[in-house]
């Protein structure tokens, strides 16, 4: 699990692979972007959700962690 903050004051935890955008449901996308220089956000890297154009199936966007430790349900 990677945290990173976001462009608007809060912080996501992300998975720690990326995946194709096609098997990560379209709640739990984000890239991460470099921030520029004059930034107010002391950071390097910020985490932005991947919304308004679909990604390409194949291409690739970091998913929530949560998305990947949802346990399941149903197993014993």
């Amino acid at each position: 699990m990677r945290i990173y903050p976001t462009t608007y004051g809060r912080w996501v935890s992300l998975a720690m692979a990326e995946l194709p955008a096609k098997d990560v449901p379209e709640a739990f996308r984000w890239r991460l972007m470099p921030l520029p220089t004059r930034s107010p956000i002391p950071a390097d890297i910020v985490a932005v959700r991947v919304r308004g154009i679909d990604p390409l199936p194949g291409e690739p966007v970091v998913p929530a962690h949560s998305m990947m430790c949802v346990p399941a349900w149903g197993e014993p």
